[in-house]
Parts: C-alpha cells; structure tokens; sequence
C-alpha cells in the first residue's frame, strides 16, 4: 500500500512510520511540509503523490495549553483531519484518525467504542470534533482511540518517572486517574493491522490491562531498578492543572478483537520493553 503518515515526527509517527515501511510504500510529512489545519496546504501535501491511505498521527497533544490556545488547538485537532476527510473522500482513499480516551467524561469504570462522547475540557472537545469529521465519510475510515502513550521520544510520562528517581528520594504521583497506558510501538502493530485489514469505524487500541498513575510510575520505578516504595500516592488535587482530568477513562475493547486481532500486550510488558530501550541506550532519545 501507499500510505502516508502525517506528524511523522512525533513519537507515535515515527513508530507507526518504522513499522509500516518494512512492507509499505510510506511518505512522511510534518509541521515543515505545509499546515495541514489550511486547505490548499492540506491539498498540495496530499496531492503530490496521492496514497491509498492516510495515518493522521498530526495532532495538538498539549492538554493544558488547549485551555489557553483553544484556535490553535482545535485546528490541529479538528479542522485537520476534516480537510483530510475531504481529500479523502475525493480521492476514495482511506483515513485513520489517531483520538483519545479525553472525548469522554471519565465517570464510570470505563467506555465501550459507541458510548457518547462528553469531554470534560477543551482538548477532548477538539478530538471529539475530529471524530465527527471523520465519521462523516464516505471514503472508507478508522478511528483509533488511545490513551496515555509512550514511546521512544523526548517527553513521555515513563522517561520523566525515570529521570526524576534519578534526582529525588521520593516521588508523589496521583492516584486517583485511571487509564491504560499504550507504548507506541504496540500501537503501531494495531494500526497496521487495522489498515492493512481496510476495517471500518470506531476502535479502541492500548495496552492490555488498566492502571492509576501511581500504579505507573511504581512499574517503571521496578524496570528501572530503584524501590517502587518511593513512589508515594496522592490525590489530583496535590498538582491542579489548567485543564480538567477524566478520573476514569479506561477504554474497553471488543471490535478490535473482532477483527480478528490477537492478544495485545499488557501494559507492564510494555514498560519492561521501553524501560530496557532506555537501560541499554538503544533509545533514540536516551535519559540525560
């Protein structure tokens, strides 16, 4: 297939762009080929040499600033894959919208792939408003939620857990959000199922398993060989942010499975395999 990746450049289009290349035709773009949220920009990436399918892995990821950068934020969310659809729809190729566990509210104890929509800040408002765009194809499309990724970058929650156990003696971390945390790499093997496959709609892609951030961080404190008792747990309420927080946005899975697709890897594993990139400085991003 001739696939193109947008946001090649962040963690998860690198790693969806690696795997995809051993047995693909891929064509990366980032920020630098053009501004995809502009329409004629958006037309001239596409169009000069038109794929089969198109990744979106482009998006704003910083929650908080959402809050304050609420345009620039809903362009890259929203109006993004909405100029991609439309390229999409006129050329009769795929689209794959990468979403989020934010577009729900986080009550409950987790979110099948047809619950309602129902952000509780302006970043998932934005992706909920990609999905929509998304959804409104007719040219064959995927939406791919996930939820508290790493990966081989240089800002993710696990290389911060690790270089902090570096520095101080005791760590609190928040243990009052619940997630499934979702190594790039892992996800890029569900994308590449998901494309190859040409399914359609709506599906969840994590790690197996779900967990709090303190659960987290004590996992990535045991891979990285310091005591996991020095992660202490507290409350959200001890680090307030901007932006609003789902305690619970745990995404469950059926249509995934329903392709067809095997186990997926528990999150733990994916700590040990990332925490042992990091240990043996395979990394393309090492600690500093």
């Amino acid at each position: 297939m001739k696939i193109l990746v947008t946001g090649c450049e962040g963690m998860l289009g690198r790693a969806v762009t690696g795997r995809l290349a051993v047995a693909h035709q891929v064509r990366g773009v980032d920020l630098a080929d053009g501004d995809l949220a502009a329409p004629a920009a958006a037309r001239r990436v596409v169009l000069a040499d038109p794929p089969d399918w198109i990744i979106n892995c482009a998006a704003w990821t910083a929650v908080d600033a959402a809050e304050e950068k609420q345009d620039e934020a809903m362009a890259a969310n929203a109006a993004v894959p909405g100029n991609l659809a439309v390229l999409c729809d006129e050329l009769g190729c795929g689209l794959t919208q990468i979403s989020t566990d934010y577009v729900f509210a986080g009550t409950g104890d987790g979110f099948d792939e047809d619950a309602p929509r129902d952000p509780v800040n302006h970043y998932g408002l934005t992706k909920a408003r990609g999905e929509e765009a998304v959804e409104a194809m007719n040219a064959p499309w995927q939406i791919v939620r996930t939820s508290w990724l790493f990966g081989d970058g240089p800002s993710n929650f696990v290389r911060t857990i690790a270089g902090l156990l570096r520095d101080r003696p005791v760590l609190q971390v928040v243990n009052d959000q619940r997630g499934n945390p979702t190594y790039t790499e892992d996800l890029a093997a569900i994308l590449e199922h998901l494309v190859t496959g040409r399914h359609r709609g709506i599906f969840h892609g994590t790690n197996h398993g779900s967990c709090t951030w303190y659960d987290f961080a004590r996992e990535v404190a045991l891979r990285m060989g310091h005591d996991p008792d020095r992660i202490e747990p507290c409350g959200s309420s001890r680090y307030p942010r901007p932006a609003a927080r789902p305690a619970c946005s745990v995404l469950r899975s059926r249509r995934l499975e329903a392709t067809g697709y095997g186990p997926r890897p528990a999150w733990q594993d994916a700590v040990a395999r990332y925490c042992e990139l990091l240990q043996t400085g395979r990394a393309r991003f090492p600690l500093d």
